[in-house]
């Protein structure tokens, strides 16, 4: 199944499906359901996910193709930053009993904003990849 290729898009018809299996008895009627909504899903156009995942990428082409250090490396210094945090808290600090380093909620959001976009973005890329074969 093509839908599984992108995990957010797998588990939204995961639980989709498993709806259609709790109301529909019949699961032949159920069966025949799941497959024309997954047919029809493979029949829309998803470019438009293609060119937003371009465009994303053409900005961070740009970035590390600029002249300034900080504007090639501004992002993985962020993510290393975080990660050092994260690191400091739950694993240096209790093995050196220093105290924990706050972890203001926004910063928590934008970490897990910049870790799901990368990892989001190469899973989309890689499925449409795998769609248009």
């Amino acid at each position: 199944m093509f839908l599984s290729a992108v995990p957010i898009v797998g588990k939204l018809f995961g639980q989709l499906f498993g709806v259609i299996d709790q109301v529909v008895e019949d699961k032949d009627q159920a069966a025949k359901l799941k497959h024309n909504l997954e047919m029809r899903m493979l029949e829309k156009d998803f470019s438009f996910v293609e060119k937003e995942i371009e465009a994303q990428a053409a900005v961070v082409a740009a970035e590390v193709a600029g002249a300034s250090w900080l504007q090639r490396n501004w992002r993985p210094l962020l993510m290393l930053t975080f990660t050092y945090i994260i690191a400091h808290n739950h694993i240096i600090s209790p093995l050196c009993s220093l105290p924990r380093l706050d972890l203001p909620q926004d910063m928590w959001e934008l970490l897990k904003l910049g870790m799901g976009g990368y990892i989001l973005g190469r899973t989309v890329e890689k499925g449409i990849a795998t769609w248009k074969k």
